[in-house]
């Protein structure tokens, strides 16, 4: 059986060693949120699984449980972040940040694999070079 891998993400001088980043501002509201629900010491988990309007859904969810055997592991300005390797073909080189406008408050992924997305921004289609789920 495999090991996670483990990336340490503390600085902005580590970023180009994982495959996804997340920004501080997002990671700020990540624990403002974790705070709010009672969690403080819980992971972040980012993905994507199929459906939606556009074919694909961005996912995010806060967890308690340890990182499953094949999930990718990161520290994001101490966040801990996971993304399972299904989800990261989806994913690879995307920026998780924070978003807030009149219209919507929350995580938004910039996605250099996205081809095109619904109006709601969650959901998305890929380049079509891309397998889908």
């Amino acid at each position: 059986m495999s090991q996670p891998t483990q990336t340490t993400e503390a600085s902005p001088a580590t970023e180009d060693a994982s495959r996804i980043r997340v920004t501080p501002e997002a990671v700020a509201y990540a624990k403002r949120k974790l705070g709010e629900i009672g969690k403080p010491n819980a992971a972040l988990r980012v993905g994507v699984k199929g459906g939606g309007c556009a074919g694909l859904t961005y996912v995010t969810d806060f967890t308690e449980d340890p990182p499953q055997e094949r999930d990718l592991v990161y520290e994001f300005f101490g966040l801990p972040v996971y993304v399972d390797q299904r989800s990261i073909k989806f994913l690879e080189g995307s920026v998780l940040r924070f978003e807030n406008t009149l219209m919507y408050q929350g995580f938004k992924f910039d996605n250099p694999l996205q081809e095109s997305s619904c109006g709601c921004g969650q959901t998305f289609s890929v380049k079509k070079n891309l397998k889908t789920l």
